[in-house]
């Protein structure tokens, strides 16, 4: 317990306490906060980065969001992260736009080798006893994305945006591993017959390499000691002794040591000694400012020892020869070859900023300063290449270019026309399709940001510059055919009326007839006849009253006098109705005089129409009438009105008085449009993109009247409101100015300098883009500038100054002398000389220079000779003497001894040291003989039309005498080649060929147009050509004929069916049938004459009846009647009503008449009105128009092809299916089609348009035979249509003449020479000889002078190599065994690679086996082949022997080999039972099953196996094999397993033995069957006395019986 005052200060503690653990806890967080930024707690996180936008290519930008976070995961302010440790928020990128998928493409390597698949521990899987065919393996290769200019990589995001990423792995097989196939050994070699233990062997050869890891090869080799060796006596061993020659120690300086000052030589051979003195015999000084450089001249020693044939070294006497190998020569200290330090990087090929990723290169050199002497190192590279990237955002792009185009040329019809005859030329203007040309250039592409300079031009730069197929320069273009207007036939005069009818004046006037155009003119010349026609004449009337009459009503009664009611209209000239105040003369009265006949008065018909008028104009011969008339109808009777006389049924008057002389207005052609000073446009220039638009300008006219076959007249005479109008607007034509490009870049001067003093000049063009036109700025005239390029350096010729050879440097004296034992200064030294590289000035200048124009430096080193006192000494050889012309002569040199050699006696022996040297003398008789084919026919030449850039058919020659080339061989009398000049100027010979020329197709000329099939409205007219001359040898073939070979041509036509008409008179008087009669009344006939005349005439001229409509035609005789005086009188019917358009039956059509004089009877009158349904196609007609098809293209007479016009014909069609007028469809109002023509193109017949012929290119080899030259041309224009086809020789070769070939050949390796020994290391030499040959160096080469191979390649390591030749019990390698034949990867007999392999193999040879130890390794090379074939390895085994017998392996071509064979199907070469025969008593029989002894008999198991050995019962002495081996091996208790198989109980287990059951079912059986015969036995049985053993085969059958039941 606390006190209280305890436990106030308590609590007082606590609170106090706790608020300072509340502010700790704070400040904590607080530094835990500060602390949190210093320790990384927050880190920044960025998202992903976000799609490439802005410019395309390298200018885009991607951009992705940042989040700052908690190491907890929460998110933070930006503010809490570090700064400095900020990711970027924005990256630059390349933008792929559509465009780049002609730049950038998928790159795939080929597949690498297939591997075998790791398993899943990571380790490739070892070989397995499993693999029969092939095992799972992966292949894999390299995809990228490229630029395709330039072959560069880029990322391949570029290539994803258009293509996905191919596959850069795939399944593959691997073949089983193979081993290492070997042949079989060869036969043992031969021992000899000496005494002494010696040795044999045998070798065999690599046939197949190991693959797919595979066995390496065995041994290729073995050995063995000789049989029965003979022991040689002691002593008396038979050795062979040899001299063998060390290699040559480096070359090294005399050491100090081996100078002491009493004159001896100490040498020492030790390496390490650094103190030298050097002799410095001579020195070349290159022109560097460097420390002279030294060839210094040291010695070399070998050493040479006795070797005896068991390889131990022996008495150096027991060696010694004649002539004792040199052991000491002098030599060149070896010294590498020596540059200068690199250049500086050369500067970037890439300075601009390209679309694409890939970079540029830069560069540096290094000179020599020393070439290698003595076998020091060769200079390495001198030159050395890297890639570089610019970088920087201020670099220029790089330029891109595109191709463009001038505008079209003239569009050229002759062209055309001339293919289609050669011999045409022009007559007149020419329209139709034609060929039009254009210049193509490649120029660099304009930026968007500059599309204000649009109307600058670039200027051209080369063509390989730009990508892709250039734009077609040439093309199919039209020039536009004129036709004329047509117009329809005249419309009949009108009726005389003032000129202007607002404004009337005068009494003159005129009449008018009027035509309207049926198709209007095309093209610019196109015209179109006048339309209006005029007459004058006099007292004109603008208006006029038409009356119309009534009836006419009594005035008193019903006969008699009466009135007709006159209905008067005012109408215009139109005949529309107007105002009656525009009528100037009062009207007529509103009613006129009549009579209507009474009962007994005569009665007349009413007049008839005025007929038309008989002329349609008037002159002093004939003058136009009008007639009409009317006939009695009734006779008066007594007291009535008598009829008039036969005179007064007649009335006529005139018409068309007017003169035959027609006026109208005649037009002369527009003028070309000009600027009108009242127009204020202002008249701008167009650019040739055509922006700029062109003001208005007019166009005038004249106008003059012109008077029918009279000509001009006055003007005043034409009516002035038809006068055409003279003076309309029209579209200025733009002026153009000439655009031409800026010239190009002036071709660029060499940079480095030229050979010779040839004249270079750099030349520049411009291309004409617009032409001008209308006015425009003309073009210039410069179009091509040449100009000679300034400081062009001639390049210095350098080359190699030698000095003179030095004398011959020899070992030193002291070296030679204590080597050697010897101080005559003589024998092998070498010798030096200075070279150095000089140009024309003999000034000194930079090695590379020299090495750069030769082929290499020459020696600075050679050996040489100081003869000894012993050696033969000669003078140098003389000339050859001079050879005659004679071939077959022979020139010779000569020599002479010197000195001392003349006495000496070995000298003397001209085999050895000839003195006279003899050879054949150049022959100038030289032989052809030709070779190769004959080369394309080759015609001669054709001259270029330069200014349409297009090979004219007649200017060309394609066809013709030509001439053909073959080459020819020529070589001298020993049939050496030599210069083809020698036999022939050209090297080839030639004849005369020739090519067939083509033939075109030829047709007639069009026939005329056929009549129209059809005499009234649509038909056809039909012209056709037929064939003249079919084609051949490629020329132009025939369009489609008809059986009759023609082609036709058909237009619609279309004859007016009112063309001609009938014209009838009027009815004669009716003629009385009874003149017997009092009255002549009643019943007659009356008569009318017909005829057929043109109603396009004016004269109505009378035609043949056969030319108007037959079944038109009106009748020519009618019956009438003549009423007596007391009949009824009726008037003539009038016309019957119209039906309406639809011909509705329901319909009614009417027609009245009415009485004229009433009966004296009361008999009623005859009706006074009829009617009639409307049925169609009989009283009532509907009508359509009826629309041909389209014609076939019509062209215009000029032209071949090109714009035409297809028309269609308009025609008028009754329901009942007979054409008539189109009138008749005009009146019905019905709708009338709007395109009665339009336009058509027919294609252009072109024939192929070829280029010229290039050059001949450069042969194909520089000599020899085999050299082909070449020229193609190519197709500008392809064959359009019918044309001419292309010819299939685009191509010509020609075999190149044979000029000989001269070449360095090197000679074989001589044998290995030892210098004086017998074995050991030595040298092998080749030479360098110049042959001639005709392209193929083959063995019969022949030699010829060095100088005709020009500069020796000096590489002198090529003629000499170090070899060694075996001593006697040395092991060494064999020669090289021959190539295998060459053998393709196969599975199941087919090939799993393209390329085979073939190889050879060196093996090792033991003399002695104590060398054994120090045996080179054998060796195996392979190489790829081609022409392998599959072989398959099958194991082989012979018979079997006592169990045994040999097993091989042999290819399918019969080869015994070692390896190749499946060692899991390998037989067995033992046979052994199996499983073991383990039973008592048994044993393996030769058919490799277990059998039993002799005395013993087999039990068998279901199985067929052996179960046990059974004795057979008294068998000791007896056969035992009672069963064959058939029984043996057939199971022996199958029958019973056949028995209980169809049983529910199983008698057998799933092994094929017997269950335990059925053995205690079987024993207890055999009780019973005891128990049965012991029973029978006991009551059938007789008692006998004693009883007999039974037989000794009862129980082996028992036995046997049992093993069956068991």
């Amino acid at each position: 317990m606390f006190p209280k005052d305890n436990l106030a200060v308590t609590h007082w503690v606590w609170r106090s306490m706790r608020k300072l653990f509340l502010l700790l806890s704070l400040l904590l967080s607080h530094a835990a906060h500060l602390e949190g930024k210093k320790d990384n707690q927050f880190i920044w996180k960025p998202g992903p980065w976000g799609r490439c936008t802005g410019d395309c290519g390298p200018g885009g930008v991607q951009s992705r969001a940042l989040w700052c976070f908690h190491f907890e995961g929460w998110t933070s302010h930006l503010s809490n992260c570090d700064e400095n440790n900020r990711p970027p928020k924005e990256r630059s990128c390349f933008r792929v736009c559509d465009w780049h998928s002609d730049l950038f493409q998928w790159e795939v390597s080929d597949w690498h080798h297939c591997v075998l698949v790791p398993s899943a521990l990571g380790q490739t899987k070892p070989r397995t006893a499993e693999c029969v065919t092939a095992q799972h393996g992966l292949q894999h290769r390299t995809v990228h994305c490229i630029q395709k200019l330039n072959r560069t990589m880029v990322v391949n995001e570029i290539c994803e945006h258009f293509a996905p990423q191919p596959p850069t792995e795939q399944a593959c097989l691997i073949p089983c591993p193979r081993d290492c196939v070997v042949s079989e050994f060869s036969e043992w070699s031969k021992c000899s017959k000496g005494c002494g233990k010696q040795l044999q062997h045998r070798t065999r050869t690599a046939i197949a390499p190991p693959l797919y890891g595979g066995s390496p090869c065995p041994n290729l080799t073995e050995s063995r000691a000789c049989d029965t060796p003979i022991s040689c006596p002691l002593g008396e061993e038979e050795y062979t002794f040899s001299l063998k020659v060390g290699p040559w120690s480096k070359c090294r300086l005399p050491h100090l040591k081996e100078f002491n000052l009493s004159g001896r030589t100490v040498l020492d051979f030790s390496s390490d000694s650094k103190e030298r003195v050097t002799f410095r015999h001579q020195s070349y000084k290159s022109h560097h400012h460097s420390k002279p450089w030294d060839i210094e001249i040291g010695y070399q020693t070998r050493q040479v020892w006795c070797t005896r044939s068991d390889g131990k070294n022996a008495m150096l006497s027991l060696c010694m020869q004649d002539s004792f190998p040199l052991t000491v020569q002098s030599c060149i200290l070896p010294k590498d070859c020596e540059t200068t330090e690199w250049s500086p990087w050369s500067s970037c090929s890439k300075t601009c900023r390209s679309g694409s990723l890939s970079p540029g290169f830069r560069s540096r050199s290094r000179n020599v300063k020393h070439v290698a002497i003595g076998g020091g190192r060769e200079c390495p590279e001198l030159l050395e290449k890297e890639a570089c990237i610019v970088e920087g955002e201020f670099l220029q792009p790089c330029p891109r270019y595109s191709w463009r185009t001038s505008e079209w040329k003239e569009c050229q019809v002759s062209l055309l026309l001339e293919q289609q005859d050669p011999h045409w030329h022009a007559t007149g203007p020419v329209c139709g399709g034609g060929i039009q040309t254009r210049e193509v250039y490649c120029a660099q592409s304009t930026l968007a940001s500059t599309t204000q300079r649009a109307k600058e031009v670039s200027r051209p730069v080369e063509k390989t510059l730009c990508l892709g197929p250039a734009p077609s320069a040439s093309q199919l273009c039209n020039i536009p055919c004129s036709t004329d207007c047509i117009v329809s036939s005249w419309s009949a005069w009108g009726l005389c009326v003032h000129e202007n009818c607002h404004d009337p004046q005068g009494r003159k006037g005129f009449r008018m007839r009027q035509r309207h155009v049926l198709m209007e003119s095309t093209g610019p010349a196109g015209r179109c006849p006048h339309l209006v026609e005029s007459v004058p004449c006099e007292d004109p009337m603008c208006y006029r009253w038409l009356a119309s009459e009534g009836i006419c009503i009594p005035d008193h009664g019903k006969c008699g006098l009466g009135h007709r009611i006159l209905k008067a209209v005012c109408q215009n000239d139109q005949g529309e109705d107007v105002s009656g105040s525009l009528c100037s003369a009062s009207p007529p009265p509103e009613q006129m005089a009549c009579e209507i006949p009474c009962r007994m008065d005569c009665v007349l018909s009413e007049w008839t129409e005025w007929s038309s008028c008989s002329h349609s104009c008037s002159n002093k011969n004939s003058d136009g009438k009008q007639t009409r008339w009317r006939t009695i109808l009734a006779l008066a009777g007594e007291g009535g009105k008598p009829c008039p006389p036969s005179q007064a049924l007649q009335e006529y008057r005139s018409c068309n008085d007017h003169s035959c002389m027609q006026l109208y207005w005649e037009t002369s052609p527009w003028s070309p449009c000009s600027a009108d000073t009242l127009v204020t446009a202002i008249n701008e220039t167009i650019g040739w993109n055509g922006e700029a638009t062109c003001g208005v300008g007019i166009q005038t006219r004249r106008v003059f009247c012109v008077k029918s076959h009279v000509g001009q007249v006055m003007t005043k005479r034409c009516p002035d409101s038809t006068r055409p109008e003279t003076v309309r607007p029209c579209l200025l034509p733009c002026k153009k100015d000439c655009i031409v490009t800026a010239f190009s870049e002036w071709t660029p001067c060499p940079r480095l300098c030229q050979p010779g003093n040839a004249t270079i000049k750099q030349s520049r063009y411009r291309i004409i883009i617009q032409e001008a036109a209308n006015g425009g700025q003309e073009c210039p005239d410069t179009l091509f500038e040449e100009r000679e390029c300034e400081d062009v350096s001639l390049c210095p010729i350098y080359r190699w100054k030698l000095q003179k050879w030095s004398p011959c440097f020899l070992v030193p004296e002291s070296v030679r002398q204590g080597i050697m034992g010897t101080s005559e200064a003589c024998g092998k030294g070498v010798q030096t000389r200075a070279v150095s590289c000089i140009s024309d000035e003999i000034q000194s200048a930079e090695m590379t220079e020299c090495l750069k124009q030769t082929n290499g430096m020459p020696p600075l080193v050679q050996e040489c000779t100081v003869p000894c006192r012993d050696d033969c000494t000669f003078t140098a050889w003389s000339k050859f003497t001079p050879c005659s012309a004679n071939c077959e002569t022979t020139r010779s040199r000569r020599r002479q001894l010197t000195g001392k050699s003349r006495k000496k006696e070995k000298c003397q022996d001209a085999d050895l040291y000839p003195l006279v040297e003899t050879e054949l003398c150049p022959c100038d008789t030289f032989v052809s003989q030709p070779y190769g084919n004959w080369s394309d026919c080759i015609l001669p030449e054709g001259r270029r039309e330069s200014q349409r850039g297009l090979r004219v058919q007649g200017d060309s020659k394609e066809c013709g005498e030509g001439v053909r080339f073959r080459a020819i061989a020529c070589s001298d009398k020993n049939g050496r080649p030599v210069d083809p000049s020698y036999c022939s100027s050209s090297g080839y010979v030639q004849e005369e060929c020739i090519i067939p020329c083509p033939f075109d197709c030829k047709l007639s000329d069009w026939s005329s147009w056929g009549s129209c099939s059809s005499s009234c409205g649509i038909g056809v007219r039909i012209r056709s050509k037929w064939l003249k001359e079919k084609p051949y040898n490629g020329g132009r073939p025939c369009p489609k004929l008809d059986l009759k070979n023609q082609v036709h041509e058909a237009v619609p036509c279309y004859s007016e069916c009112n063309q001609y008409s009938w014209v009838v008179e009027h009815w004669s008087p009716c003629k009385i049938h009874n003149e017997l009669k009092s009255l002549p009344c009643g019943e007659g006939t009356q008569s009318r004459k017909i005829r057929c005349v043109k109603a396009a005439e004016s004269e109505g001229g009378v035609v043949d009846n056969s030319l108007c409509n037959q079944d038109e035609i009106p009748r020519e005789t009618q019956s009438c009647s003549l009423l007596c005086p007391n009949e009824c009188v009726m008037s003539q019917w009038g016309p019957w009503s119209r039906c309406p358009q639809s011909c509705d039956p329901h319909t009614m059509q009417r027609r009245t008449r009415h009485l004229l004089r009433p009966s004296l009877s009361s008999r009623t009158c005859a009706e006074d009105s009829q009617v009639r349904p409307c049925l169609l196609n009989e009283n009532c007609f509907q009508f359509q128009y009826n629309l041909t098809e389209w014609s076939t293209c019509q062209l215009s007479e000029n032209a071949t092809c090109g714009q035409g016009v297809r028309t269609r014909l308009l025609s008028c069609v009754r329901s009942d299916g007979k054409s008539v007028g189109v009138d008749q469809c005009e009146q019905h109002n019905l709708e009338k089609p709007q395109r009665m023509s339009m336009h058509c193109l027919v294609k252009c017949v072109v024939n192929c348009q070829l280029s010229g012929w290039t050059a001949w290119t450069e042969c194909s080899q520089t000599c020899g035979r085999g050299g082909q030259m070449s020229r193609t041309r190519f197709v500008i224009m392809p064959t359009q249509g019918e044309g001419r086809p292309c010819p299939t020789e685009l191509t010509q070769q020609k075999t190149c003449p044979v000029t000989p070939c001269y070449s360095w050949v090197l000679s074989n390796w001589s044998a290995c020479k030892l210098e004086g020994g017998d074995c050991g290391e030595g040298v092998q030499i080749r030479s360098l000889s110049c042959v001639v040959h005709n392209g193929s160096i083959s063995h019969w080469a022949v030699h010829v002078d060095n100088a005709l191979c020009g500069e020796m390649p000096f590489q002198v390591s090529i003629l000499k190599q170090p070899c060694s030749v075996p001593c006697p019990g040395d092991c060494h390698l064999t020669e090289w065994s021959e190539w295998s034949t060459c053998e393709l990867t196969c599975i199941d007999g087919r090939s799993f690679e393209a390329m085979g392999r073939q190889s050879r193999s060196r093996t090792f040879i033991i003399q002695s086996f104590e060398n054994q130890d120090s045996c080179p390794e054998q060796v195996l090379e392979t190489r790829p082949c081609t022409g392998g074939k599959c072989y398959h390895y099958t194991w082989k085994a012979s018979l079997w022997n006592n169990n045994e017998r040999t097993v091989w392996c042999q290819r399918s071509d019969g080869i015994n080999v070692t390896g190749g064979c499946s060692p899991q199907a390998r037989p067995a070469a033992i046979r052994q039972c199996n499983p073991a025969c383990r039973k008592p008593f048994s044993y393996c029989t030769q058919g490799g099953v277990c059998g039993c002894e002799k005395g013993y008999t087999e039990i068998m198991r279901s199985n067929g196996f052996l179960d046990y050995c059974m004795k057979v019962p008294g068998s000791e002495d007896k056969k035992a094999d009672v069963k064959n081996l058939a029984g043996k091996n057939r199971p022996v208790n199958s029958k019973i397993h056949d028995i209980f198989k169809g049983w529910s109980l199983q008698p057998l287990d799933p092994d094929g033995r017997v269950k335990i059951w059925v053995y205690g079912v079987s024993g207890g059986g055999f009780l019973i069957m005891i128990f049965l015969v012991f029973t029978s036995y006991l009551v059938c049985k007789k008692p006998k006395l004693h009883q007999s053993t039974p037989p000794q085969q009862k129980p082996l059958t028992l036995a046997y019986d049992g093993d069956l039941d068991m």
